[in-house]
């Protein structure tokens, strides 16, 4: 059984005929080794209508700022998450779930407050906070977001 497949700027993976964008391919290598990845995390890997954020910290500057106040660190977590959106040509308004892990799970208080005020005008996406031992850099709060581009 054969299948034709049209190829333009795409390579075909000879071994299993899989059609690889390449664009996506040095997007996916330069998130997982580049300097912006801190821990094992990837930003975006795949090609699909679902963009997913792992491993959103607390920095600037690649620098975790572990010692500001949670709320701090919160809002520097979505900070970058609408950065991030941007660059996908996208909004918190496509946001579908998030994941918040919290180091302390008493500070989910103040986390709730800059969550809330933050997607006051769009749709509360579901969240799931989940108490974690440690997380890189001496963080408190770390997201992983999953997004819908349209």
């Amino acid at each position: 059984m054969s299948k034709q497949m049209a190829v333009s700027d795409d390579q075909v993976d000879r071994s299993n005929q899989i059609s690889i964008n390449e664009s996506l391919s040095e997007e996916s290598k330069r998130q997982r080794d580049g300097p912006d990845a801190i821990g094992a995390f990837g930003t975006r890997t795949g090609e699909s209508d679902l963009v997913f954020f792992q491993g959103i910290l607390p920095e600037i500057n690649g620098d975790v700022k572990g010692s500001e106040p949670i709320d701090k660190q919160i809002e520097m977590c979505l900070d970058r998450l609408e950065l991030m959106l941007e660059n996908r040509n996208t909004s918190l308004d496509s946001v579908m779930k998030v994941e918040i892990q919290l180091a302390d799970t008493d500070r989910a208080g103040a986390v709730d407050r800059a969550y809330e005020s933050r997607f006051d005008d769009v749709a509360f996406p579901p969240r799931t906070v989940v108490g974690v031992c440690s997380l890189p850099g001496g963080a408190n709060v770390q997201l992983d977001v999953i997004a819908a581009e349209e």
